[in-house]
């Protein structure tokens, strides 16, 4: 029988304010956004935020800066 460890992917918490919105919306898959709304599971952002898709975005909403300087650069 073997005990390897296994390596979880590197991600960070979703940041929230005090009143549980989000501080910033990210960039996720289109697919996985319906998914997570509903079933459930969490989804990782561009910037490796892992959270479960709750809210979706309105225009204007505040943009985590690390997915959209990623996903510029995935554009280029």
């Amino acid at each position: 029988m073997s005990t390897d460890t296994k390596e979880r992917p590197e991600t960070r918490p979703a940041e929230t304010t005090d009143d549980d919105t989000p501080k910033f919306f990210h960039y996720v898959r289109k697919d996985k956004i319906t998914e997570s709304a509903v079933t459930g599971t969490y989804v990782v952002a561009l910037c490796g935020e892992v959270f479960p898709v709750t809210r979706s975005a309105k225009p204007g909403s505040p943009v985590c800066p690390d997915c959209k300087r990623i996903y510029e650069r995935m554009r280029t």
